[in-house]
Formats: structure tokens, sequence, C-alpha cells
């Protein structure tokens, strides 16, 4: 009877496992605006749509919006510049620009849809418009790039995976599983800082800013990060040094265009 109930799990595991391969492989599509193929969980409608809604939640975990409303507007006008001037112009997605009042965290981030945050802590930090352009053209790339819709049909993938393998096999297996999947998904986090830092660059140039300058905002970021920052195997983004080296050639790439 023991080695039945085996089968029966096996079986179930076997097909919570080729339902999550299906559906993630028929979620392929070309990114119209990148020409990459890609596998997207959401359609633009519901990516605006989760992006604003969302948004004030992941401001009011930053503190709000920074009050003076000069800085603010100057973060607009910079962030419309590079839509107004990019294939950005062209996408259904509506871009919002926001400057959180967060002084102690350097960061800045996309939500799928178009709203962008960069924190106060990062912009006091940036040392001209260029800078703040590099922040946000790679932010514009994250959101071009559909990298939050393709990262939530790949945690799809793994989940189904992940739970075929512990319904079926061993969940001792399943948790090793799950260290792997992990690993790789760090890869593909790395890969889309990567490709936003090319697409970044392009808006800049486009736009009519020195593209010089994102290698600062690299700096920037280094130093924040200090000499104990995680080793880059074990990161989401890569390390400073070999971001500097891909927009360097960038650069190089986009500037006849």
């Amino acid at each position: 009877m023991r080695r039945g109930n085996s089968k029966i799990k096996l079986l179930i595991g076997a097909g919570i496992i080729l339902f999550a391969v299906i559906k993630y492989c028929s979620s392929a599509e070309v990114n119209p605006y990148t020409g990459e193929k890609q596998h997207i969980a959401l359609s633009e409608e519901q990516e605006i749509a989760l992006g604003i809604q969302v948004a004030p939640q992941m401001a009011q975990q930053h503190g709000g919006l920074y009050p003076d409303e000069r800085y603010q507007a100057f973060v607009d006008q910079v962030g419309q510049r590079l839509v107004n001037s990019s294939i950005a112009r062209e996408t259904n997605y509506k871009y919002d620009f926001h400057l959180l009042a967060d002084e102690q965290t350097i960061n800045a981030f996309a939500l799928p849809g178009g709203q962008i945050f960069i924190t106060y802590a990062l912009f006091s930090k940036l040392e001209n418009e260029d800078q703040l352009a590099g922040v946000l053209g790679h932010e514009i790339g994250h959101v071009i790039g559909r990298h939050s819709a393709e990262r939530m049909a790949k945690q799809g993938l793994t989940q189904g995976i992940l739970s075929g393998v512990a319904v079926g096999i061993d969940p001792n297996t399943a948790q090793g599983a799950a260290a792997i999947a992990q690993m790789l998904n760090m890869q593909y986090g790395r890969d889309d800082e990567l490709q936003s830092d090319d697409l970044g660059v392009k808006f800049m140039l486009r736009a009519g800013y020195n593209a010089e300058e994102m290698i600062g905002v690299m700096e920037i970021l280094k130093a924040a990060a200090g000499p104990n920052r995680v080793p880059e195997r074990m990161s989401t983004h890569p390390d400073p040094e070999n971001r500097m080296e891909k927009i360097r050639e960038a650069i190089e790439k986009y500037r006849n265009l």
C-alpha cells in the first residue's frame, strides 16, 4: 500500500511540475521595445495597475515623499525629458517619478508599469543633473525591459517545480533545489541590471545628457556599499566595477547612432 501511495504522490508531483512548465512556456512573447524574447506573467495593463496600486505602500516604507516640491519637480523634469526623448514615449506605461523622504537608504527602484522612485539619500549624493538622468534612465530601462513581470513568471515556474518535487519526491530535496533556484534568480537579477544600464546609457545620449556621468553614479554606489559589500555571485546586482566596464562599452556602442 505504501508503494501505491508513493506512485500517486509521484504522479501528483509530476502533474504540478508539468502544469508549471506549460504555463511558463505559454507566457513567451517578444518585447516590442527591446526585441527580446521573454516569459511575461502580466499584460501591460496589469503591470500599470499593479504599479499604481503598490506605489503608495512603497512610498510609506521610505517615510513618504520628500517635502521640497522644487526637488520633486526637478526629478519629474529630468525623468520626463528621458521619456520624451526615447522609445519609452511609445509605450503604454504611465511614468511617474517620486523623490522619497528616506535620508538613510541609498537606493532607486522601479515598479511595473512606470512608477519610479529615488530616495533622498541617493539624490543628495548625486553631483549633477546628468547623474540623476543616469539613475532615472536605468530605472526606465527596468520598466521597458519588463523585468518585474519577467521575474514573476520565473518565480511562478520555480515555485511550481519546487512544489512538485516536495509532493512527489522529498521535501528535503526541494530545499536543495530551492537553493539552486535562488542562485539562478540572482543571475537573472544581474542580467536585468546590466540591460538596464545599457538602456539607461542609450536614453541619456538620446536626451542630450553626458552618459559618462553614469560611471560617477557607480562610484557613488560602490562607496556606499563599503569594503564589506556582498560578493557578486551572492548578489542580485553586478559588481560596480563590472558595471562601469559595461557602461563604457554601451557609450561607445550608442554614441554615434
